[in-house]
């Protein structure tokens, strides 16, 4: 049984949200990582089975949400507010959730680009490790105050950019 890269990518892509659904049951990181590896194993013995067409977050919540009640039932302790609407709703949260983190990414991204080349690389030297904007503001002959003025100004250029762009797919 191979995997498909496109699934391998969608697995890959999709581990944080998995691990914070599971988490939100189960309340122990041991135990969520436990789940989510078995999540995975169960997800690639169905991999030949993901539609492509689809989106890969909620079937893969699916999986997960099946080992999270099979470990509550195996440990008889299925708390009452942990039926199965409760665990639908959380689901479903978390795939919104995961959504809109998508989409303020891609917005980032876009945004990002648009930027001039000068500060784009401004910013992205100042996220660099290590990086503080005094060595900044000498390298580039520049009071730190100064420095810090021209990333704030980018910083709330970049926001004001991915709100219009998330407005803008809400409409």
């Amino acid at each position: 049984m191979a995997a498909s890269a496109e699934f391998v990518t969608e697995l890959t892509r999709n581990q944080r949200q998995l691990h914070a659904f599971i988490l939100t049951m189960v309340w122990d990181f041991e135990e969520a990582d436990d789940l989510l590896q078995e999540t995975n194993l169960a997800l690639w013995r169905k991999a030949e089975e993901f539609d492509t067409t689809r989106e890969f977050l909620p079937w893969a919540m699916q999986f997960a949400r099946f080992q999270v009640k099979a470990w509550l039932k195996r440990r008889q302790r299925v708390p009452p507010a942990f039926n199965d609407a409760a665990i639908d709703r959380l689901m479903h949260r978390s795939i919104d959730a995961a959504r809109r983190g998508d989409a303020r990414r891609s917005a980032l991204e876009d945004c990002l680009q648009r930027l001039p080349d000068a500060q784009r690389k401004l910013l992205a030297r100042r996220y660099s490790p290590d990086v503080s904007v005094a060595e900044m503001a000498a390298q580039h002959g520049m009071n730190p105050a100064a420095l810090s003025q021209a990333l704030r100004r980018i910083r709330i250029a970049l926001l004001a950019c991915i709100e219009r762009k998330l407005s803008g797919a809400a409409s």
